[in-house]
C-alpha cells in the first residue's frame, strides 16, 4: 500500500468517524430538546403529539404553573444549601479516610478497609434508620440532610484507589523535608486528586440535588425544611389528581395545563442546575496529571 492510498484510508476512516459521533450526538441530544420543547409548548397542543425539538405554541404556562405554588422558593434555597454543604463536607469527609486508608503504616488498613466495604452489602432497613435518625434528633431539622450523607464508602474506595497510583516518592520526599501529615495531605494530596475529587464532587453533588425521600420521612411536616425535589414531586401529584396542595392560587393553574407538560417542565428546572455546573468540573476529568512529576 503506497503513502496516497494510506491517506486516501485514513480519510475514509476520519469521515466515517465524524459520522459517528454526528450521530451519537443527535441521539444524545435529542431527547433534552424534546423535552425542552414539550416544557414551552402549548399544554393543550402538546396532547395532539408531534412535538420534536421545536414547539409548536410558544407559551411560559407550563412554567408559570409550576411557580405558582408556594414553597418552592423555600424548597430552592434549601436544595441548593443542601448541595453544596454536603458536597464539601462529603469530598472533605471522603478523601480524608481514602487517605488514611491508602497510608501504609495504617496497620489497621485491611480490616478498616473490610468493616467499610460490608456497609454496601448490608444496612439497617428503613425503620432501623428512621429510628436512629430519631434518637439523634435530626427529624424536622436541616441537619439530617447533610449528616447520615457525610460519608460514602464507595467514594472513599473511588479516591483511595487513585491516591495508591499516585508516587510514593511524593509523599516520602514530604517527610523528609518535615511535612506532617496534615501537610502531605493538603499541599500533596488533595491538588494531586482534584479530577477523583471533581468526579465524585459531581456524584455527591446530583444525589443532594435529587433526593426528595428523605425530605418525605423526615422533614414533611417541616414546610421550612423543605426541598425542591419534594415540592416539585408534590406540584406533579396535584397535577396528575387535579387536587390542591396546599396554594389556593394555584388550583385554576393547574386545571390549565396536562401533566405531560408539567412534568416535561419539572424535568428541566431540576436539570438545568445541573447542567450548568458540569462545565466547571469537565476540565479535571482528565489523566495523568503526575506524569513526570516523580523520576524513578
Amino acid at each position: 500500500m503506497n503513502v496516497s492510498q494510506r491517506r486516501y484510508g485514513d480519510k475514509l476512516f476520519d469521515i466515517g468517524l465524524y459520522c459517528l459521533m454526528v450521530i451519537a450526538g443527535i441521539v444524545t441530544l435529542y431527547p433534552f430538546l424534546n423535552v425542552l420543547a414539550i416544557s414551552f409548548n402549548n399544554s393543550v397542543d402538546t396532547v395532539r403529539g408531534g412535538i420534536t425539538i421545536f414547539p409548536r405554541e410558544f407559551t411560559l404556562d407550563n412554567y408559570a404553573t409550576i411557580f405558582a405554588f408556594d414553597g418552592l422558593l423555600t424548597g430552592f434555597k434549601n436544595s441548593v444549601l443542601r448541595t453544596v454543604i454536603g458536597t464539601i463536607v462529603g469530598v472533605l469527609s471522603a478523601s480524608m479516610m481514602a487517605y488514611t486508608l491508602s497510608r501504609r503504616d495504617f496497620q489497621a488498613r485491611k480490616w478498616m478497609s473490610v468493616l467499610f466495604a460490608m456497609t454496601m452489602y448490608f444496612s439497617g432497613g428503613l425503620i432501623p434508620g428512621y429510628m436512629l435518625m430519631r434518637h439523634l434528633g435530626l427529624i424536622g431539622t436541616f441537619e439530617v440532610y447533610i449528616i447520615p450523607a457525610i460519608l460514602s464508602v464507595w467514594n472513599v474506595f473511588v479516591v483511595r484507589s487513585y491516591i495508591d497510583n499516585l508516587p510514593i516518592a511524593l509523599q516520602e520526599s514530604a517527610k523528609i523535608d518535615g511535612a506532617n501529615d496534615w501537610t502531605i495531605f493538603w499541599r500533596i494530596i488533595l491538588p494531586l486528586c482534584q479530577p477523583v475529587l471533581a468526579t465524585i464532587a459531581l456524584f455527591v453533588a446530583v444525589g443532594h440535588w435529587n433526593a426528595w425521600f428523605d425530605t418525605y420521612l423526615f422533614n414533611n411536616m417541616k414546610a421550612e425544611n423543605t426541598t425542591l425535589q419534594y415540592e416539585l414531586m408534590k406540584v406533579l401529584q396535584s397535577t396528575q389528581s387535579g387536587n390542591n396542595y396546599r396554594d389556593p392560587n394555584a388550583q385554576q393553574a393547574i386545571a390549565s395545563v396536562s401533566p405531560e407538560s408539567i412534568k416535561m417542565a419539572i424535568t428541566i428546572v431540576v436539570t438545568v442546575p445541573i447542567l450548568l455546573v458540569y462545565p466547571f468540573l469537565q476540565r479535571y476529568f482528565v489523566k495523568g496529571m503526575t506524569l513526570g512529576a516523580v523520576k524513578s
